[in-house]
């Protein structure tokens, strides 16, 4: 038994209620259950709740057994003072406030129905070797349920995406031209140099990519430099005109890269080299003057991969490192890396700005995103493997991956749509 399942049926009544009482034998009518708190502090807020002749309007904590209450060391904790009811699973010691005078206890064990715990232990409690709990279950599912919980899960991602998107906003001192560039460098570092390129892009203050903006050159060797890609011996040309450029810009803007973290090599192909991709990005800040509001205007996936169709300089295109070249080859932003730019960066962005400035309409962010194919990996191929076409928009994906990670894993079925709906009850 879990106290997640208590506070599903007792949010949404899957007991018999009509038949409460207190352990004491006082009827109990619940007028309103109450808000569920995910903070710290009693399970439910403001419940309105009729004991005996006595309406009551308060909170309502929930525990396994009464006992746990004192486990919790409740008793002495002010939060719990205007706790009007006591719901536990087993009532097996009498619990009292400060003043010494009985909390009402509702004990559930015998309203529950055999149907709803059947279901319940098969879904959470039985042993398995499940990918998920559902995954018998999963392909059941009407369309419009899975639609509906994914369109949930994708904005509840959003959400979390949102709070790190406000506290680069506050240290960058609402500048929005910083922030974009804060997350297109850490996106064009991918997964194995993110933090190094968001290092680099932290080291320097915006102003000086602005300043420095009208040469791709200035701007590459600024982000090699500071990256410290440049710090190392190299007899070629191009290395030798970007160090030279950047040790004149390191003097002029009094610029330190002590505390950046160095980007990796290892395992990447050589497209992700991190001079490709710090080339790539000098090369959009070089091109495109105003690029926050350009994107933030830009509506249509379209719109975007023609902004952010950028390329390398012109030694790129014939090298992959210093000193070692090879036949022509122009390096542009593939549409599936600019895809990944506005999975990750462009739309939660997006989503942060349009509603700071109270524009902010749920389509907007829909169509953009419906617009892109579904992304690949092991995931979302499991996904699919047991529900054919669960995933057809990175929308779905984006999703999926969420509810993975944040639901499945952690065997929060309850609290999913989709898991509490195969409660029975």
């Amino acid at each position: 038994m879990q106290e997640d399942f208590l506070h599903y049926i007792w949010n949404f009544k899957k007991f018999d209620f009509r038949r409460a009482q207190t352990v004491d034998g006082q009827p109990v009518v619940i007028i309103n259950s109450g808000t569920p708190n995910f903070n710290s502090g009693p399970d439910f807020f403001n419940a309105n709740i009729k004991i005996g002749e006595q309406l009551w309007a308060g909170n309502v904590e929930i525990h396994i057994r009464s006992s746990d209450w004192y486990s919790h060391r409740h008793e002495i904790d002010s939060n719990y003072e205007n706790v009007v009811l006591h719901v536990v699973w087993e009532n097996n010691i009498d619990i009292y406030r400060k003043d010494n005078s009985v909390i009402p206890t509702l004990e559930l064990k015998d309203l529950t129905s055999e149907d709803t715990l059947k279901s319940y232990r098969e879904l959470l409690l039985a042993p398995n070797a499940k990918w998920i709990n559902c995954e018998r279950e999963f392909v059941n599912f009407q369309n419009f349920e899975i639609e509906n919980w994914l369109e949930r899960m994708y904005f509840e991602k959003l959400e979390q995406k949102s709070e790190a998107i406000g506290k680069l906003l506050k240290k960058s001192e609402n500048n929005w031209e910083e922030v974009l560039f804060w997350l297109l460098a850490r996106s064009f570092g991918l997964k194995v140099n993110g933090e190094a390129f968001l290092s680099m892009a932290q080291s320097l203050d915006f102003s000086i990519i602005q300043k420095c903006r009208s040469s791709h050159l200035y701007l590459e060797a600024l982000f090699f430099g500071q990256s410290g890609l440049l710090d190392v011996k190299n007899e070629d040309v191009y290395f030798q005109e970007l160090k030279k450029e950047y040790i004149f810009l390191k003097r002029k803007f009094g610029l330190s890269n002590s505390g950046v973290e160095r980007p990796k090599y290892f395992r990447l192909r050589p497209e992700n080299f991190p001079n490709i991709r710090l080339s790539q990005l000098a090369g959009l800040y070089s091109a495109v003057p105003h690029l926050f509001s350009k994107i933030m205007n830009a509506g249509k996936r379209k719109e975007l991969q023609e902004l952010l169709k950028v390329e390398t300089s012109t030694y790129w295109k014939e090298h992959y490192t210093f000193g070692k070249d090879h036949s022509f080859r122009a390096k542009k932003l593939s549409e599936d890396f600019i895809d990944l730019l506005i999975i990750n960066t462009i739309i939660p962005l997006k989503f942060y700005y349009l509603r700071s400035i109270g524009s902010y309409e749920p389509q907007q962010i829909l169509q953009l995103i419906q617009e892109i194919k579904t992304e690949k990996n092991s995931v979302i191929d499991k996904f699919n493997l047991i529900r054919p076409n669960t995933s057809a928009t990175a929308l779905h994906s984006q999703a999926l991956l969420h509810l993975k990670g944040a639901y499945c894993d952690k065997n929060y079925c309850l609290n999913c749509n989709l898991g509490a709906k195969l409660i029975r009850g």
